[in-house]
This record gives structure tokens, C-alpha cells and sequence, in this order.
């Protein structure tokens, strides 16, 4: 009985979404108006309230909202869109917005870099509103006490690029991708290069503030050490508004040394990839070989190590000719730069690009893609990996990228954050396909194309659960189906990206927001008499 009830509700939010869409440009404007005063009433600067609500008949409203928009797929004219968006310039705009929207019971998403793979923060299927943190940008860097107080806002490459200014022996481990918003990131777990030197982005958060429910502003201490904990990668998105992060930064060596070695399966991949798996999990913390394999012309494949070494090119060699002799590495083919030199390599901003180019937040290519993730704990069987090639082939577009665990790692216990996939993980997989052009055929193809091969990968990795990654947003794995309070919805996903620290989660949630204000596909469920039937 309770499958053709989640039918019918679901098509009733729907029809009420696309009744309200097509409204009348009056309705519209009477939602503007009544969102505007709100506003207006509970601020102090009431001029400048305005100049930061975009209603859907601004003639700035599609360049806000594509402005971060970074996945193609949901950038089309039939992708639902905001009936507002909201680019606060202060915490006090924050705090009202959260208050405004809860008081006319309209759905808020939050978005910092736009980067979520599904879209879930621009995007939604019942009447909603963006609240976009675009305009909280600041990076504040004290190398004496080594930390710096990050806004949500901020990307990846403006926090590597305000370290720098004030420092060339100091960093932070994060992503490799410069324009991927910081809110999202460390909020969700937050991983790149360093991850076996130095662990996640949240290993390192120490201090945070978030607008809560009640639009009360909250520090580590007022929040207490269960909230804390949770938006440290359980997602912030579901307890309320991050507005900054203060981070532990980390040393990083004078001169660090980054290479690729290409191979395809003519020269010996196979027998590489499966020489990998022994080594980049187990090798000196300091070395993070990520391996990238792809389909390439002549019916053949390509595996790809790309490496950040922080230490001398010499030093890697000699380990190297050691533990990984297929690879065959040579000093030719290193090179060694600074630190902040090496983000750029990563990023492949190979055009020429200075390092100014990291405080470019339309530095990024939008196409249209599709992600899913997975963990390996027990390494692929050369057979196995025989058949991986065959199907991958076979297939034609999709790439599979393995980033190695390992070192700290395996320190860190799996409950001090909400991220659990901590030791007795190998490597995590991360499953892309991206085309240009869009349209039903052709996002039905290549969706079609990474979801056999996600199917095919079953016998290689993690079970019960089958894990993924909260940060490698996959909406396969899923979603809120039977209304937005629903447990039972919710630990179906829940239980892949959190593991056994997802019932903590459901608790916290439930006492910081008990009427689940703070929603979306793949948010922390509250506790509900739903869950009795499970």
C-alpha cells in the first residue's frame, strides 16, 4: 500500500511546484514582496535588502543563478528553478533569510561553490529558494598561530592562494579542484593530495560557525560537541547554515614534486595497476599516487599515475625504483616546484595561468557529467581487472579514478568525525562520465553507460554496506521518496555514506532542528515513528 501513496505524493508536489511556476506573474511578486518585507522588518539596514533578493523577473536572476551552477545536466530550461535567491553580504542577512523562509514554510538550499554533483543545492523538485553564500569570501590567515578563519563562500583556490600570501611553507590538505566552495567541502569531509600526510579537510577544522534554525548564531562552544561533530562531514546543509570554518593549517616542504606516467595495456597496465594496489595504500605517508584509467582510441585502455611527493624528486625516485618498479619513474620525469606551484599542476591550469588565476571563480569548464564512488578493500585479482578493462571498453566513456588511503588514514578513528571510511579502506573509487550536449538521449546514455558500470563493480567492492562518499553526490544511491521527514528513506542512503556513524547523525539533527526545516534528497532524516516499521 505504501508505494502507490508515495506516488500520488509525489505527484501532488509536483503538480503544486508547476502550478506555482506558471503562476501568475502577481503570485510571484506577492511571495517577493512578502520575502522582501520580512527582510526589510528584521534588519538593521533595510536599504540594503534589495540589492540582494533576486525574484525569477530580475534581469539579473539567470546570471546569479547560473553563476556557480557547475554541472550542465541542471542548467537547462526545464530544470526547476528558485522562486528567489538570496546573496546575503552579512550574517544578520543570514540569520533573516533562515528566519523569513521557515515563516512562509518554503524550502531553503544552500549553495557555496555550486559543485554538489547533483545539483542539490540549486536544484529541487518542491518550491524552493537559494540562499547563496557567494558573498562570503574572506580567508583570514595568522601563520603565528598557524589557522585561518575561512568563510563559507570561499573557494579551494582563494584559501591556498591567502595561505601562500603569507606563508610558502604552509598549506591546507583539501581538493585539488580551485573552485570548489569551501561550505560544501569541509562540511561534507573534504579530501585531495595530502589526505595520506595529513588526513581530511574536518581533521583539521577546529572551530566553526553556523545559523541555526532559530537563526541564532552558533561557535563550537555554543553549538556543543555533538553539533560540532556533525558538520565536520555529515553535511552542514542539514543542521543549518555554515558561515566559516577555522582551520589548523599544516606544513608543507620548500620544494615538492609532482609526475604522471601514462600506460596503456600494449605496455604492461594491467600488471601496473595491480602493482599500485601494493603500494600506494602502504607507501610513505608523504606520497599520493591517484591512477586514472580510461578508455582511449584503438580499443585499448590508459592508466594514468598522477603524483604529489612532498619532499625532493630524488627521494621519490630511489623509493620508487624500489617499491614500484613498473612504473618505471625517472628523475626526467618529475618535477619539483613550491607547494602552491603543484595546486596549479593538479588543477591543470596548464594555459600559462599565475597563480592569480586560483581567485578566478569562473576558472572552470561546465559540461555535463555524472559521478558515483565506491570503496575497495580487498585488492582487484589481475583477472578482475582483465574484465574491468573489457567492460570499461566495451562501454566507451566512462573513467574510473582510484585515490589511495592509507597512512594517517588508518590513525584516525572512524566515529571522530562523521566520515567512517577510514582504515581497512585501500583506495576509493570515483566513477565519472561527461559529454557535451545535452537533451533526454543523450543524458540517458551516458547515465545509463556509469550505471553499468557501477552495477558491474559489485563483486570488487565494499558490502553491507556498500559505501560511498558523502562529497561524490549520487542520487542512485537513495532518496527522500515518502516526504521529507522519512528515516526510512533516509538510512538507505545513510547507511552508505556514514556507516555506522549515521544513527549519531539522526540524533543530532533531530535535536537541532526537530521540525526538519533544514531538508533535501539526501539530508539527515529526524527521528520519526516511521522508523518503528523498519
Amino acid at each position: 500500500m505504501e508505494k502507490p501513496i508515495s506516488l500520488l505524493a509525489t505527484l501532488i508536489v509536483l503538480l503544486l511546484y508547476a502550478s506555482d511556476c506558471l503562476a501568475a506573474p502577481s503570485s510571484r511578486n506577492s511571495l517577493f514582496a512578502t520575502f522582501l518585507n520580512c527582510l526589510k522588518t528584521h534588519t538593521n539596514q533595510p536599504n540594503q535588502v534589495s540589492n540582494i533578493v533576486y525574484s525569477q523577473t530580475n534581469a539579473s536572476y539567470d546570471s546569479v543563478l547560473k553563476a556557480s551552477a557547475r554541472n550542465a545536466r541542471f542548467n537547462n530550461p526545464s530544470t526547476p528553478k528558485p522562486l528567489l535567491i538570496i546573496t546575503p553580504l552579512n550574517e544578520n542577512h543570514v540569520q533573516n533569510s533562515v528566519l523569513c523562509a521557515k515563516s512562509i514554510g518554503v524550502q531553503l538550499k544552500i549553495r557555496s561553490g555550486g559543485h554538489d554533483f547533483e545539483g542539490i543545492s540549486y536544484v529541487s523538485q518542491a518550491p524552493f529558494i537559494i540562499l547563496d553564500m557567494f558573498h562570503f569570501q574572506n580567508v583570514i590567515v595568522d601563520v603565528q598561530n598557524e589557522i585561518a578563519v575561512i568563510e563559507a563562500g570561499a573557494t579551494l583556490g582563494q584559501v591556498y592562494y591567502r595561505i601562500y600570501e603569507k606563508s610558502s611553507v604552509h598549506g591546507f590538505p583539501a581538493g585539488v579542484c580551485p573552485t570548489v566552495g569551501v561550505g560544501g567541502h569541509l562540511s561534507g569531509g573534504g579530501y585531495g593530495n595530502m589526505i595520506r600526510k595529513h588526513g581530511l579537510s574536518v581533521d583539521h577544522v577546529i572551530d566553526a560557525k553556523i545559523v541555526d534554525v532559530n537563526g541564532r548564531i552558533l561557535d563550537r562552544e555554543a553549538m556543543g560537541d555533538d553539533l560540532f561533530w556533525a558538520i565536520r562531514g555529515g553535511g552542514g546543509a542539514s543542521f543549518g547554515v555554515i558561515l566559516s570554518y577555522t582551520v589548523r593549517l599544516v606544513p608543507v616542504p620548500e620544494t615538492v614534486t609532482v609526475f604522471q606516467v601514462d600506460k596503456t595495456l600494449e605496455q604492461n597496465a594491467t600488471d601496473l595497476v595491480f602493482q599500485w594496489q601494493q603500494v600506494a595504500p602502504h607507501t610513505d605517508e608523504r606520497l599520493f599516487m591517484r591512477l586514472v584509467m580510461q578508455p582511449v582510441a584503438k580499443r585499448t585502455m590508459r592508466a594514468s599515475v598522477m603524483a604529489l611527493f612532498l619532499g625532493g624528486a630524488d627521494e621519490v625516485v630511489t623509493l620508487l625504483e624500489k617499491e614500484f618498479p613498473l612504473l618505471g619513474l625517472k628523475k626526467e620525469t618529475c618535477h619539483e616546484m613550491r607547494w602552491i606551484d603543484s595546486v596549479l599542476w593538479w588543477a591543470n591550469y596548464n594555459d600559462g595561468s599565475t597563480l592569480k588565476a586560483l581567485l578566478d571563480r569562473s576558472h572552470y569548464r561546465v559540461h555535463y557529467n555524472k559521478k558515483k564512488s565506491d570503496y575497495i578493500q580487498t585488492p582487484i585479482s589481475k583477472a578482475g581487472l582483465n574484465l574491468i578493462w573489457k567492460k570499461m571498453i566495451e562501454l566507451g566513456r566512462v573513467v574510473l579514478i582510484f585515490n589511495p588511503y592509507g597512512g594517517r588514514m588508518n590513525e584516525v578513528p572512524y566515529d571522530a568525525t562523521p566520515f567512517p571510511h577510514r582504515a581497512g579502506n585501500l583506495y576509493k573509487v570515483q566513477y565519472s562520465v561527461t559529454w557535451e550536449g545535452g537533451g533526454d538521449g543523450a543524458d540517458k546514455k551516458f547515465i545509463g553507460e556509469i550505471r553499468m558500470m557501477y552495477s558491474y563493480m559489485t563483486p570488487f567492492v565494499s558490502k553491507n554496506p556498500r559505501s560511498a562518499y558523502f562529497n561524490y553526490r549520487d542520487l542512485d544511491i537513495g532518496v527522500k521518496m515518502h516526504g521529507k521527514d522519512s528515516y526510512q528513506d533516509g538510512v538507505v542512503y545513510g547507511s552508505k555514506y556514514f556507516n555506522r556513524n549515521f544513527e549519531r547523525l539522526v540524533k543530532v539533527k533531530s535535536a537541532i532542528d526537530p521540525q526538519n526545516f533544514f531538508w533535501n534528497e539526501q539530508s539527515i532524516p529526524i527521528l520519526g515513528s516511521n522508523k518503528l516499521f523498519l
